[in-house]
């Protein structure tokens, strides 16, 4: 894998292969490890540490050469389902038919991580939203987006538990998301799955996982 380095702020890379060439951001910071993540639109973001060298980060960067082509692959095939998902809208009698399956898998993990998390709850709602995937009311009503049916199953996960925390929490402070971690201490991948996906699934509206 060719390395090029874009001089300007320290900030950009280029990763020459035959078909193309991918973006490399660098992003500095206090951090003490090195975090790689491939992004939406292909391109490549790299954290690391304000000492680490350009060279040990290229070196960082040929290591793991194998890592970012497989996640690009999978970025590019999600990229495609969602395209087709755009184009396959579910229409009232599959919205029916995803309310229906909602409301046999959604009640079993609010239980299961209820549990788990130690909190009671009200009734469980699933609709067809726009513009939410959860809420939680000040009662401890549950409300879900029966659109989580199309998700991968750990981003229902996320949302179920992120929701239930909110009996612990009704905010987004730093306590709440300590309560998140503790039951998915991977939360922050369906989270941005949510952030980067989210949208096509309800065709083009906002998304909150609130």
């Amino acid at each position: 894998m060719n390395l090029s380095c874009d001089r300007k702020n320290d900030g950009q890379h280029g990763i020459d292969q035959p078909e193309s060439e991918l973006r490399i951001e660098i992003i500095r910071s206090r951090r003490k490890t090195v975090e790689i993540r491939v992004n939406v639109d292909l391109s490549v973001t790299v954290r690391a540490p304000l000492r680490m060298s350009r060279r040990e980060i290229e070196e960082f960067l040929r290591k793991k050469e194998a890592w970012i082509r497989k996640n690009i692959c999978r970025m590019e095939d999600e990229r495609c389902f969602f395209r087709e998902q755009r184009e396959q809208f579910p229409g009232p009698e599959e919205i029916r038919e995803l309310k229906d399956r909602a409301y046999l898998v959604i009640p079993e993990k609010v239980a299961y991580f209820a549990k788990i998390l130690g909190v009671n709850y009200g009734r469980i709602t699933i609709r067809a939203q726009k513009t939410r995937w959860g809420s939680c009311s000040s009662k401890g009503n549950l409300s879900f987006n029966c659109l989580l049916m199309k998700a991968p199953p750990e981003v229902l996960d996320y949302v179920v538990v992120h929701e239930l925390c909110h009996r612990k929490e009704m905010n987004h402070s730093p306590q709440f998301w300590n309560e998140v971690e503790k039951v998915l201490p991977g939360y922050r991948e369906p989270k941005k799955w949510l952030k980067d996906w989210g949208n096509v699934l309800i065709q083009g509206a906002g998304t909150s996982g609130e």
